[in-house]
Formats: structure tokens, sequence, C-alpha cells
């Protein structure tokens, strides 16, 4: 009997031993996992007020583009004072961001990086001893100047977005959104800005701005067609500039007849007549099947931090609500860097790779410090499902809305797109695409011009500028 108490206290002895070791090892592989994965994130992290207190003994470091032109640097004035100074203005406002009243864009997100310093350790010891601040590291980016400068100027004073991207790696080499603001004098007009309820200069409107996709959407809609059609190479249908179904009417845009059209045809001419009669008959839930699986309503892979694209159509919809989803407007909204990703899977073979803008961070004698290199999303799409949409964005250009990208030294594929944003017709003018030479890199690239009436005549053309510049470099 006595024996059995003792065997039964070693027993609960011994199931305690292991339960402490079982939250010791646990305690131990998180404190691991922290240090390695999760530690910078945390200090990074804009809540983290401790983390200024880096700035008492590190000078800022520069942000610059791929070729080391400078985008942000601190002076040291005579007085020991320091001035955060944006050589570019407003030009690189939104990517590059602020130090003023908070932070924002690589300022808040590489904040971390930019208040760390890997100078020389002699270097160091020496500044320590003499009670000096230590230069920090410099973040480059993947930005391309000259991408950047033509984005911008051909955007001109209307609002909008660019977004530009290499295909095979995920580089974002432009990124532009307007209106936008002057980081060097923002400190002056915050209070300004924040009492206007109508500003959205502070917006980047290519990671958080959500636009009804227009025509851009009819990408989604032609794959789930094929996908429940195998002989959608039959497809026809006759253009009459009008369709109305129980009382709900679709035109195309300024009710131009089309004729008689296959479904490429329709592709390239942007028909909405054509997309609403095949909105028209497909499964509902296999086209939202579809689209979540285009990354609507998820947030998307990357660095870049931005809004949710939505796609709300359920299978017990109406009519209207279907024929005007079909052609990218209801309550459809995308954001810029999500065409753009979408692009850039298309024309690599139905593979997506994560967009990303730091290259890699180094210290002032130019030693990297930290890589970033592409990282794959996976397949977006099939292969051939992407083939298939590189030929019919490619009659975009050759026969249809885009024709002003056609017979130059590079080729171009795309969709455009009108936008209506209210019920008066007004429409945002959209390109979705991307362009291929031989010897460059292919690019991506997302336009979209607020108020700008069709995509043909506003997104095109500066779709154009950015290419000539790219492509003939």
């Amino acid at each position: 009997m006595r024996r059995s108490k003792k065997s039964g206290r070693n027993l609960e002895f011994l199931i305690i031993t292991y339960l402490f070791l079982a939250i010791f090892i646990g305690m131990i592989s998180y404190f691991i996992y922290f240090q390695m994965v999760k530690s910078e994130s945390v200090i990074n992290s804009s809540y983290n007020s401790r983390l200024d207190l880096y700035a008492e003994h590190v000078i800022r470091g520069d942000i610059t583009t791929a070729d080391e032109t400078v985008l942000a640097k601190t002076t040291v004035n005579d007085d020991g004072s320091e001035t955060r100074e944006y050589p570019y203005g407003r030009m690189f406002a939104h990517v590059v961001g602020y130090t003023n009243n908070g932070k924002g864009g690589l300022e808040s997100q590489y904040n971390f990086n930019l208040l760390r310093s890997h100078s020389f350790f002699l270097t160091q010891i020496i500044n320590d001893l003499k009670n000096k601040k230590n230069i920090g590291d410099t973040l480059v980016t993947t930005l391309d100047y000259d991408v950047q400068e033509t984005a911008y100027k051909a955007l001109g004073d209307r609002d909008g977005a660019v977004v530009v991207m290499e295909v095979k790696t995920g580089k974002i080499l432009a990124l532009v959104s307007k209106p936008d603001f002057d980081p060097n004098t923002l400190a002056e007009r915050w209070d300004d800005i924040v009492s206007d309820e109508n500003s959205s200069v502070l917006l980047n409107r290519v990671t958080s701005g959500l636009y009804p996709p227009g025509s851009t959407f009819k990408i989604f809609t032609t794959l789930e067609y094929v996908h429940e059609n195998s002989n959608y190479q039959d497809y026809s249908f006759d253009c009459e500039g009008e369709l109305n179904v129980d009382g709900n009417e679709i035109h195309c845009y300024h009710k131009a007849v089309h004729g008689k059209e296959t479904l490429k045809d329709s592709f390239a001419n942007s028909c909405n007549t054509s997309f609403s009669n095949i909105g028209l008959s497909l499964d509902i839930s296999g086209f939202r099947n579809l689209c979540e699986d285009m990354l609507f309503n998820k947030k998307l892979p990357g660095s870049l931090a931005g809004s949710k694209s939505s796609f709300t159509l359920t299978a017990d919809a109406d009519k209207g609500k279907i024929m005007q989803t079909a052609i990218g407007q209801g309550d459809t909204l995308v954001s810029p860097l999500h065409m753009v990703f979408v692009a850039g899977a298309i024309a690599n073979q139905g593979i997506a790779m994560e967009p990303y803008v730091v290259d890699h961070v180094e210290n002032d004698g130019g030693v990297h410090v930290k890589n970033y290199k592409g990282k794959e999303y996976g397949e977006l799409l099939s292969a051939s499902d992407a083939a298939l949409l590189q030929d019919y964005m490619r009659g975009v250009v050759e026969n249809g809305t885009g024709k002003k990208l056609n017979g130059q030294s590079y080729t171009a594929y795309g969709k455009t797109g009108s936008a209506e944003y209210n019920s008066a017709g007004d429409s945002h003018g959209w390109f979705v695409g991307y362009g291929s030479k031989e010897g460059y890199k292919d690019i991506a690239i997302a336009v979209v011009v607020e108020d700008g009436g069709s995509g043909s005549q506003s997104a095109v053309p500066v779709t154009k500028q950015i290419f000539d510049v790219y492509f003939n470099k």
C-alpha cells in the first residue's frame, strides 16, 4: 500500500516536471523566434515611442533611388540642430513619406533601419568618445528616377495614381499619387490639412485608393466565362450600343455600336453590352471564387500596406447588379497596386511576384547591411489563362482602345477602362497592362486618372510616355 502511494507521488512529480519543462522549452522557443523574426517589426512599430531615442545617438540615414539619387537626407546645422530635407519635394512624397507630425511612407515603415548605424566599429567608438553622433544607414529603394519623374510629369495637374513594377522581381520602379504634398513644408501646413475634411493629399492612392475598375475588370469576367465555357471561341454577340434586360439598361461608351463581335473583339473594343450579356450567363458563386482567388477581399502580399479590393456580388444579386459588376461598375472597388500585381502575373505566365520598394540597406561606406529580394507569391492564374489574356491584351493595343501604344519600339499589352463614379456618368480613366522589349526587363503598369473620361484618352497617353522613356534608355 505504501509502495502504491509512493508511486503515485512520483508520477505526479514527473507530470509537473514535464509540464514545467514544456513551458520552459516553449518560452525559449518563442524567445528565439522573437529575436530572429519578430523583434525588428516590434521595435520598428510606429507605436514604439522609445524608437526615437535612437536619434540621440544617430543622424538619420538617407533614402535614395536605385541609382543613388538622394530623396531624403538630414542636414546638420551650425547650431547642431538637424533638418530633414527632401530634394525632390512632391515628386516622391507618398512613397518616401515624411517625419513631421508623425511619420509616413518609407520614413515610417523603415524608421528603425534609418536610425541604426553600421559604420565601421572603430569610427563608432571614436564618435562615442567624442560624444558625436554616428551616421545612420542608407535606405536604397528600387525606384527608378527617370521612370518616376516621367510618371509624375505625365499625370500633370490631374489627380490619380501611377505604379510601375518589374514583372520578374516585383520591384516597384515608380509610385506616384496625386494630389500630393511637399514634405519640406508639411509641418507648416499640417493644421490646415488635417482640419480640411475634404483634403486627401496624404492618401497614397496607389496602395490605399479604391476605385471602380471599369472595363479593366473585364479581365476577370473574361476568365470566368472561359472557365465555364470550353467553346468560348464560338462566342458571338451583336452590339447595338445598348442592352436592356428587364428594365436594366447598359450602354457602350458614348453608345458606340460595335456590331458583331467575338469574345476577343468584345475585349479589344471594351464592349459593355457584350460583357453585361456575358455576366448574366455566369455562375455567380464561381465568379466570386475566381475574384477571391485573385485576392479581392484579401490583403495583398508584399511590404506595401494598403486597402483591400472589394468584390461583393452574391448569388442572389439581381440582374442589374450582375450586369453592372461584369463591366467593373456596381460596388466593385480596386486599388492600382492590386491591378499592377495582376498585370504582372499575366505577363509572368501566371506567376505573381510580391511588390516591394526597398532593395537594400547600406552603411555610410556603401557596405550592404541587409538585402531585400523579390519573393514569389505563387500561381495567381494558370499559364494557359495567362497566355489567353496576353493574346487578348495585345489585341486591345493592335485593334482596340489601346491603339496609341501600337507600332512602337516595344510591344505593349493592356486593358483600358472608363469607370463611372457618379450618377452623371463622369468617369475615371484606367490603363492596366505591361510592356516588353528585347534587352529590357518587362514592366507592368497601372494608371488611373481621376475624372479623365475614357482610359484611351487619359491613361493610355500617360502609359505611352512612361514606356517611351523606360524602353529607350
